[in-house]
């Protein structure tokens, strides 16, 4: 195959992976908000809808299995495709993660805690997946680090808001009846910033691809 019109197929898995990356992103973002405003019925709509990114998922992997195994890149081609079709699987998860992010909140039964600031936590993880895409698409590895000290700070909110949420049920004395309905509310919780959490270790997974990508560096990768 020529080299520009291999480029081409190159360039269009770039965009074609963005373009997953903001649907994901999309839907993130609607579930964090669902979330914050405890949004049933868009909740409900975000959590029912996966098949369609699972479906594109698995067309671009078999484009990157398409390269691999017919153009055989080599060097920053073999890089990039390998990048992406690893990408592909954490923005495959993130989507998994936001349908969860809303099921919770169609599960909630109540909301005793309204105060614990996971939604800004839900928004941060939205920006650093946000950042990540932009560094794959742009090649930017400064970006790339700055995305892993991000995480950082990122895990230890979600230390913080667990810890409160547990302080919370420690101090509190409810009867029998209230009991079961809180402990239900707390692990909601618990699962919820779990999940939020882990969308940010899958933003660091593009970013350490993508500089893997660009400079050939595995720093980040773990």
């Amino acid at each position: 195959m020529p080299r520009d019109e291999f480029q081409r197929e190159l360039d269009a898995l770039r965009d074609e992976v963005v373009r997953l990356g903001d649907v994901v992103s999309t839907r993130l973002r609607k579930a964090i908000t669902a979330l914050d405003g405890h949004d049933v019925s868009t909740a409900a709509r975000i959590a029912d809808a996966d098949s369609e990114i699972n479906e594109r998922y698995l067309d671009l992997e078999q484009d990157c299995i398409d390269l691999f195994a017919l153009q055989q890149p080599v060097a920053g081609d073999l890089r990039f495709v390998a990048a992406s079709f690893k990408i592909l699987t954490d923005l495959e998860r993130i989507a998994d993660l936001a349908a969860n992010l809303a099921a919770y909140v169609v599960s909630a039964e109540s909301e005793m805690f309204p105060d614990l600031g996971i939604a800004d936590l839900g928004t941060t993880a939205v920006s650093m997946l946000d950042d990540a895409l932009a560094a794959y698409d742009d090649g930017d590895a400064t970006r790339c680090r700055a995305i892993a000290d991000s995480d950082d700070d990122l895990d230890g909110r979600c230390e913080r808001v667990a810890q409160q949420v547990i302080r919370r049920l420690v101090d509190r004395d409810p009867d029998a009846d209230e009991l079961e309905s809180l402990l239900s509310e707390v692990t909601r919780i618990l699962l919820t910033v779990r999940d939020v959490e882990r969308i940010g270790d899958h933003a660091v997974n593009i970013a350490a691809r993508t500089l893997y990508m660009i400079e050939n560096d595995d720093v980040l990768i773990y």
